[in-house]
């Protein structure tokens, strides 16, 4: 059986159930999204570490008085230190029908970046082949098609700048490992915060600033477009809205 975190550290209960009540950004009977911070986990990892699927489950079952068990299903997953935009399943029939939306390209995702590099033109699209390094846990791009890599497409613009960062939102058109991280590192514009692609610091709080600003779908049992945003304060490195 699962341990919650607000049942490991009591202290910390109505702490916790206020900060998730309050990142909620969408909920009805069969989905749930959520405003992820930086360094949480989405779905359970070799780490150990409590995901947000799990905490969700608690917060459900205490916030409506369920006895039993909470559903609580995973559709896809954001990286450990990206934030933002998470869209959990309350049923099974809405996982299956949201695996199948993300599968087939029906999902339409943007994402926010503070780049250390501006991206030149202003605006564009990126097409890169991209090769998974497992043991790494690192993508490689190429500007040419190698033996087992995926095909990669983004397009981005630059929405503002700083003396030493700018904010670009990106689109995705393809969704592969580190995508946005690894192509935006290839053409010299690596995510402030983001080592592994080539930044040259950390961010405070471990994790990059790299956050899934909105989502756009069909929802999945009636016929309705469902559009979130996501809010992020990067203040005072650039003001955002």
């Amino acid at each position: 059986m699962a341990t919650f975190a607000y049942m490991i550290y009591p202290e910390l209960e109505s702490t916790v159930y206020e900060d998730l009540a309050g990142r909620i950004l969408y909920e009805d009977n069969h989905l749930l999204i959520l405003n992820k911070r930086p360094g949480e986990i989405v779905q359970g990892d070799k780490t150990g570490d409590e995901p947000l699927s799990e905490t969700l489950k608690a917060f459900i079952a205490r916030r409506d008085s369920k006895p039993g068990h909470v559903f609580m299903g995973v559709p896809h997953r954001l990286d450990r230190p990206v934030s933002g935009i998470s869209v959990f399943a309350k049923t099974s029939k809405c996982l299956e029908r949201l695996n199948e939306a993300f599968r087939s390209g029906n999902v339409h995702k943007t994402y926010w970046a503070l780049t250390c590099g501006r991206p030149d033109p202003q605006e564009g699209e990126l097409v890169h082949f991209l090769i998974r390094n497992e043991k790494q846990n690192k993508s490689y791009a190429y500007d040419t098609q190698k033996n087992g890599s995926k095909k990669a497409v983004l397009r981005y613009r630059v929405i503002k700048d700083t003396d030493r960062y700018h904010l670009v939102e990106v689109e995705l058109l393809t969704g592969r490992h580190h995508q946005i991280r690894c192509q935006l590192s290839t053409i010299g514009c690596p995510i402030k915060g983001d080592l592994k692609y080539g930044a040259p610091r950390s961010n405070r709080d471990g994790g990059i600033s790299l956050h899934a600003r909105s989502i756009r779908f069909t929802h999945p049992t009636r016929d309705e477009e469902i559009f979130v945003e996501a809010p992020v304060d990067w203040s005072p490195i650039i003001k955002t809205e």
